[in-house]
């Protein structure tokens, strides 16, 4: 007699749907960022909860770099299309600014310096992005 065979795996979520449950975890209804938000290197946190609201927005942000190999040219980079908008410079708890790149600031860790995590444009003074994928939430 021959063993039963083991039932087939049962198939991981689409990423559609595992998409929406992280939004889910993450947005309030009224679009804000429910936990804070933290460098993903070190853990200092950037944004309390409540400080941003869930925006999405094509950008490209250069690869994730600490500075001592920032300088290094290269133009690789990102696309990044979610993330979380804050209107207020003085709404982060923790962010640093680059030099300007064109009209361009991008937004880094202020205790250890990794990133870009974020960009803002200097043609629109009340808007600040930091990129869903850069950082991690608690």
């Amino acid at each position: 007699m021959e063993p039963a065979a083991a039932p087939p795996p049962s198939p991981p979520p689409p990423p559609a749907a595992a998409a929406a449950l992280d939004s889910a975890e993450l947005v309030c209804a009224q679009g804000r960022n429910l936990k804070a938000v933290l460098c993903q290197r070190c853990g200092s946190r950037v944004l309390l909860p409540g400080a941003a609201t869930f925006a999405r927005r094509e950008l490209l942000l250069p690869a994730m770099r600490k500075k001592a190999a920032a300088g290094g040219g290269g133009g690789d980079g990102d696309v990044v299309r979610e993330h979380w908008l804050v209107r207020d410079m003085f709404s982060f708890e923790n962010v640093g600014f680059t030099r300007d790149v064109g009209n361009v600031k991008f937004l880094v860790c202020a205790d250890c310096e990794a990133g870009p995590i974020g960009w803002h444009c200097l043609d629109d003074k009340d808007s600040f992005y930091v990129a869903l994928e850069r950082v991690t939430h608690e």
